[in-house]
């Protein structure tokens, strides 16, 4: 089974947003503007990327994976 995997980048600060937007961003690994991460592309990953749809910046999912 193949893993998917989604690259998020975190565009705007996390000032000024509620503390569950912020602990979304972070729940994600994103801990500064313009960083990158890939996540798996799961149902809770999902929602966290919801959220805080406004300071992301999402990447179709790729298939990849160990």
């Amino acid at each position: 089974m193949a893993n998917k995997q989604i690259t998020v980048t975190l565009q705007k600060s996390l000032a000024g947003q509620l503390k569950n937007i912020a602990a979304s961003v972070r729940g994600l690994g994103l801990r500064r503007p313009h960083q990158t991460v890939q996540v798996a592309d799961t149902p809770q990953n999902r929602g966290m990327i919801y959220v805080a749809s406004h300071l992301l910046k999402v990447e179709a999912p790729v298939e990849g994976g160990k």
